[in-house]
């Protein structure tokens, strides 16, 4: 159940309207309009149908086709058009069936699943991507295209004392055959006699097998392309309810204990982090602080005896200076980072519960949008709040940069692109308007409110800090090799990138492979370990540093538990090879472009968990010592 989508009755012989969306290629992640290429086009011309933002935004294109669909009427080789190519239609149409381009079809918002055969040679369904155009031979390398259908439709009627009917199931049976007119007939195409004549190549009421074909058709300049379909119904017990469920699981292909494999994995990294942490941390800190705490109390002479101080109380007078290098910068991130954690947790939250399910098209990137721009607030207030606790005096300045840093390079990449996705006439390229729209969301909404969050956050007091910071900042001695801060800062994101890896695989399918993504109740678990990951592994290197009379923490702590981006980063170059991509410079700048932004995300989600828990654990520790 989807929830606030209503389902569409039918009663027999009502009119069932079938759509085609663009169509779509993992190898050039380029999708294109369908009426690009010489197909039948509806006798009125094609007409688009309402979308929404995030449609437009995630290159759907949807419009009305030339097919007639009829409840419960079975149809046998229905003629649809016949096209003659051009030199032009031919080669256009032998490039898109190389780069392995797909049909995307729609009928009640149902999406065609793919009827193919298997090694074996038996026929399985497969729920995402849509069906191949056509296909090429392996042996003399001609392209061939898919001409005919077998449209199978799955209906349930709810009630058995009411004649209404509902679509639960849709699936498409692409096929090639170079049709021939009985008595030799010649078509050209255009006379309304082409439709009445019965064809050599189909059976008469009986619906088209892969065996009846004696010959593919072949792509060629001046071939005649005759489509035609056929329309199968079928009973089905499922309800209208539960018929997204086969699309979503992909027919059980991945098994839910894949992703209980990964979560099992993610849990076993926290647990072994937290037993760490509690056994390093509270141990060395109860004695640390006990330690400190006896010599501060012992009178002045007693004290000179003792041994020198070392380890973090050293720091004392310098762990909350402010950072030495772009403190303003530092804010920035922290606030965009925070902004960026309270979209992602919202998103999640919301596709768990079910108000984001793929059933609703381009709902989550709207979703993700709209949240975003809410959540600029926060960034206002946590940037000026941290900022004003360094003493800063450009205020506006860096409310600004939290207003548009971020944004504004993701709104970059992505007008970038949309302008030449526009000159390779791909539908991935969103209208002006809708441009126009997002311009307008980011300007009149977002950025005002990153404003009124900054105007909040300075109206509030300065954050206390447990110590007095001195005015000349301490020397900060050699560090052991282990202990060098570039080592935390590199190495240390293996860790929470380990904890989630598994499920960043399903993500990435998800991305850029057309398949359907649903299994967001495991996406909150995984998200949250991450967070937690992050936090344990950084509070425990910060300690580490402070131990080792290293004050300069700030950044340390963002980048140790930021650099999580960096492996995911590393990772998305080699899984990059899976796509099997083409040689299309744009496939690689789309991907590479995207997966940078994605990655900068994750580095200011990442490093703002780690920094603001450090910030946390430092102020706790150094409020429970006694300082001079």
């Amino acid at each position: 159940y989807i929830p606030g989508v209503h389902p569409q009755s039918f009663k027999k012989g009502d009119d069932v309207p079938m759509k085609v969306n663009a169509m779509s290629s993992i190898h050039t992640q380029i999708p294109k309009d369908y009426y690009r290429l010489p197909f039948c086009r509806p006798s009125s011309g094609p007409k688009m149908a309402s979308e929404n933002l995030g449609e437009f935004l995630t290159g759907n294109k949807i419009q009305n086709s030339a097919y007639s669909l009829n409840m419960l009427t079975e149809a046998y080789c229905l003629k649809v058009c016949q096209v003659t190519l051009s030199k032009l239609e031919a080669a256009k149409l032998k490039l898109h069936i190389k780069y392995g381009y797909h049909n995307n079809w729609i009928i009640d918002n149902l999406p065609s699943a793919a009827v193919g055969l298997t090694a074996a040679g038996e026929k399985q369904k497969h729920y995402a991507g849509g069906f191949p155009i056509g296909f090429i031979a392996s042996d003399t390398k001609e392209a061939y295209v898919y001409n005919h259908v077998n449209i199978v439709l799955d209906y349930h009627r709810p009630d058995p004392n009411a004649e209404e009917y509902r679509v639960v199931g849709f699936a498409v049976e692409p096929m090639s055959i170079q049709h021939e007119f009985q008595g030799n007939f010649d078509w050209d195409g255009i006379t309304m006699d082409g439709y009445a004549k019965p064809l050599s190549t189909c059976a008469q009421n009986t619906h088209m097998e892969r065996a009846m074909i004696h010959a593919n058709q072949i792509v060629k300049s001046q071939q005649k392309i005759l489509y035609t379909y056929d329309v199968t119904w079928h009973s089905s017990e499922v309800p209208w309810a539960s018929r997204w469920d086969v699309y979503l699981s992909e027919d059980h292909l991945v098994p839910a204990q894949v992703h209980w494999y990964s979560i099992t994995n993610s849990i076993l990294v926290v647990l072994f982090l937290s037993l760490l942490v509690v056994s390093i941390l509270v141990r060395n800190l109860k004695r640390d602080i006990a330690g400190y705490n006896a010599i501060a109390a012992l009178a002045d002479e007693e004290k000179d005896e003792e041994v020198d101080e070392t380890g973090w109380k050293l720091v004392h007078a310098d762990v909350f200076r402010p950072p030495t290098n772009h403190p303003m910068l530092y804010a920035v991130f922290i606030g965009t980072g925070v902004q960026l954690f309270c979209m992602s947790l919202l998103a999640i939250v919301f596709s768990a519960i079910g108000f984001l399910s793929p059933a609703r098209r381009g709902s989550l990137m709207t979703a993700v949008l709209v949240f975003y721009m809410l959540c600029g607030i926060i960034a206002g207030y946590f940037s000026s709040r941290l900022y004003k606790s360094f003493r800063g005096r450009q205020w506006q300045l860096c409310t600004i940069l939290t207003a548009t840093l971020f944004p504004g390079l993701a709104f970059f990449i992505f007008l970038f692109f949309n302008i030449i996705l526009f000159f390779l006439h791909s539908s991935a390229s969103a209208p002006l308007l809708d441009v126009v729209i997002l311009a307008a969301m980011w300007c009149c909404v977002s950025i005002p409110l990153v404003f009124l969050g900054a105007y909040f956050g300075y109206k509030e007091e300065t954050i206390s800090y447990p110590t007095v910071t001195s005015t000349i900042a301490r020397a900060i001695p050699s560090p052991p090799a282990l202990l060098h801060p570039m080592v935390g800062m590199t190495v240390t994101g293996i860790v929470p990138f380990a904890a989630a890896y598994v499920e960043f695989f399903f993500i990435m399918t998800s991305l850029w492979m057309d398949q359907f993504y649903y299994v967001f109740g495991f996406t909150l678990i995984v998200f949250l370990i991450l967070c937690i990951t992050c936090a344990e592994v950084t509070v425990l290197l910060v300690y580490y540093q402070l131990c080792a009379e290293n004050h300069r923490w700030w950044w340390y702590s963002f980048f140790t538990s930021g650099s999580t981006a960096f492996y995911t980063f590393v990772y998305s170059v080699f899984w990059f090879r899976t796509l099997e991509a083409s040689k299309m410079l744009m496939t690689y700048l789309l991907y590479f472009g995207y997966m940078f932004l994605f990655c900068f995300a994750m580095l200011l989600v990442t490093g703002t968990v780690g920094a603001l828990t450090s910030l946390w654990f430092v102020r706790k520790i150094f409020a429970t010592i006694k300082v001079d």
